[in-house]
């Protein structure tokens, strides 16, 4: 997503032999029975790797998405639920996952290596932001004349920097850093305060974000980016991470996703998700009460 995947999965690329070790022995001793008790932390506890200040997604309140899911899961489990935090940046896996202080990473792209991911749970886009009665709210592919000139925003180093670059859009675009210190900065909160005060005409960002701030500042228009011909792709399925060694994790976590989907598009609905089902299509309440 952002750099390339999204700010939220540049993890490292390596996980450090200390954790392929692990890794090893749990799938030596894991028994062909589905007993998880070498595979987790804690069988007793839902043990979630997760970012303290990194919403909508997550924060150490509990109030993001993937801890909303956490709950849904956790309760299904009937298990406890705990978190490790660690910013999700460089090396957030071999301290997280890789490290086994905790067993699941909530929110992860199909197709990403680094750990092993589970069927998806909810298919997104970037997405164009821009305020109601501006003329930009129809504007559906970055290759619009109509953006010609225009000021957008734009997370630098992310994939639609590309395809704004081959549209043309990036000299008159504004950037905004993708590493940050969350303490202290957010770049989408600023790309959508520049957006409501004037200073950019609109702004690209990856879907949950476009939907989450968007909602929160009231006025503005999110159309999901489906539509691009050039460029790297900007849809993508959202799975969780767990160990290579975690197979019957993985069957579990698979099984709750299916049955609980429905609750599942519930929340990232609340959140302003721009939901798409395999075919583009937006998917709203009640197309998504059991799609994908």
């Amino acid at each position: 997503m952002e750099a390339g995947r999204h700010r939220r999965w540049l993890f490292s690329l390596c996980v450090v032999a200390a954790s392929c070790a692990i890794g090893s022995m749990a799938r030596a001793q894991t028994t062909d029975g589905g007993d998880l008790s070498f595979e987790l932390v804690d069988p007793k506890v839902l043990r979630v790797c997760a970012d303290p200040r990194n919403m909508p997604f997550s924060n150490e309140k509990g109030e993001g998405i993937e801890n909303k899911i956490a709950e849904l899961f956790a309760d299904k489990l009937q298990k406890k639920l705990d978190y490790v935090f660690f910013p999700q940046a460089t090396g957030f896996v071999r301290m997280t996952l890789g490290a086994h202080r905790c067993d699941v990473i909530m929110g992860f792209p199909q197709g990403d290596d680094i750990v092993q991911g589970t069927n998806p749970y909810y298919r997104t886009t970037y997405a164009l932001v821009a305020k109601s009665g501006s003329g930009l709210e129809d504007v559906d592919t970055l290759e619009d004349p109509r953006l010609k000139g225009k000021h957008v925003g734009i997370i630098a180093g992310t994939p639609p920097a590309t395809n704004m670059a081959i549209a043309g859009l990036m000299r008159d675009a504004k950037p905004y850093p993708l590493m940050i210190d969350t303490r202290y900065d957010n770049s989408a909160q600023a790309m959508i305060d520049d957006l409501t005060a004037g200073k950019i005409d609109a702004g690209v960002l990856w879907g949950p974000m476009a939907g989450y701030y968007a909602k929160k500042a009231g006025s503005l228009h999110v159309t999901p980016l489906v539509k691009e011909t050039t460029g790297p792709k900007l849809v993508y399925r959202i799975g969780m991470g767990v160990r290579a060694a975690d197979q019957n994790w993985k069957r579990q976590l698979n099984k709750l996703i299916q049955e609980n989907q429905g609750e599942i598009n519930k929340i990232l609905l609340d959140f302003g998700v721009p939901l798409l089902d395999e075919n583009d299509r937006p998917l709203g309440a009640e197309t998504a009460k059991t799609s994908p």
